[in-house]
């Protein structure tokens, strides 16, 4: 049957299809004009896990999403699909995460790699493994990329979509990377990881292609990281949560506050979400929750006068959506996934 013919018979308004792709759609990855990678890996996370079951939940949650998007008529029509989701990835990331424990509450006794020869041996391996995933990813993305995908990334962790930035590299001469977070992620290899999730954007920066990084919502950041921002030149530009929420208590809106954020993207931007950069009501599980952030819908106005003013997001992420015990945290990143797909969609044309 073809894509066409599966539309024709298709009811957006009917029950979700558990036979079908992600939110119960019809469509293969070769279909979809948004192609969903997911990561099932949080090998570095040094709070809570749980977020290597992301993807699944994210998947398993969908089924219960509308498809009628209200900013973008029949948008499902685009056509979204999720890759299966690899056991062995999975599987791996839990075996390394039993090591990266040990390591961890090792070094907050006081032991360190460099004399405990058996911590050594663990870092070596940790970082060797997680330059392996990036590599898988950075291979699957470019795939899609080659055959003119939307490419979004479904975490896991947010160390996940490092490979998916590099592989932009080698399809874009320049772009910027708009990071919605609590946290800055400017760690050099923070806890001798060096693909830690604290260390995202410290690693990404290293890609020659990123010409600037915006953050907005950061809430959460030592004092190394505060000042690679204010030395950055210009190339780091931060929005930081009490900033933005001291402005809106003095009376400006957020509309405003969204203008001047967009007015330090250029026309090419990867979007990288951290979901803990929403207020913890929404995302009460995620890895390392922080008071304060945004609404659901804030974001989404922040991202739909992006695709307004013409700007063109090239890929995305979400990351570090972590079930717990039921179903909350995994429902709202379903629907922020699915509004996201669309709006990246009509940015680019689709």
């Amino acid at each position: 049957m073809s894509k066409q013919d599966k539309i024709n018979n298709f009811d957006p308004s009917a029950l979700g299809d558990a036979n079908n792709n992600i939110y119960g759609l019809p469509f293969t990855t070769d279909e979809a004009e948004v192609v969903i990678i997911p990561v099932p890996w949080e090998v570095t996370v040094s709070y809570r896990a749980g977020t290597a079951l992301g993807p699944r939940a994210v998947f398993d949650a969908s089924y219960q999403v509308d498809l009628f998007d209200p900013k973008i008529a029949d948008a499902w029509k685009l056509g979204i699909a999720m890759e299966a989701i690899s056991d062995d990835l999975y599987s791996k990331s839990e075996s390394l995460r039993r090591k990266s424990e040990a390591y961890i509450t090792l070094l907050g006794e006081g032991e360190s790699p460099e004399t405990n020869s058996k911590m050594e041996e663990t870092r070596i391996l940790i970082n060797a493994e997680c330059a392996k995933m990036n590599n898988w990813v950075k291979t699957k993305s470019l795939t899609y990329l080659n055959k003119n995908k939307i490419t979004a990334l479904l975490g896991g962790d947010h160390s996940t979509p490092l490979g998916l930035m590099q592989a932009l590299a080698e399809k874009h001469d320049s772009f910027a990377v708009l990071q919605i977070d609590a946290h800055a992620d400017l760690r050099d290899a923070f806890e001798g990881f060096e693909f830690s999730h604290a260390s995202i954007m410290f690693n990404a920066l290293k890609i020659p292609q990123l010409s600037k990084l915006v953050q907005v919502g950061i809430r959460d950041y030592c004092e190394d990281e505060f000042n690679l921002i204010k030395n950055s030149n210009g190339r780091i530009v931060t929005f930081f949560d009490r900033d933005i929420k001291q402005k809106q208590y003095e009376g400006a809106t957020w509309a405003g506050i969204c203008t001047e954020i967009i007015a330090q993207l250029p026309n090419e931007i990867y979007l990288s979400f951290d979901i803990d950069g929403l207020d913890p009501k929404l995302c009460p599980n995620t890895g390392t929750p922080v008071a304060g952030g945004f609404e659901f819908e804030q974001i989404l106005m922040l991202i739909e006068k992006i695709v307004d003013s013409g700007k063109r997001i090239i890929a995305f992420d979400i990351n570090e959506v972590a079930p717990g015990g039921d179903e909350w945290d995994a429902n709202v990143g379903a629907r922020l996934l699915y509004r996201i797909a669309n709006l990246a969609a009509k940015s680019n044309g689709r």
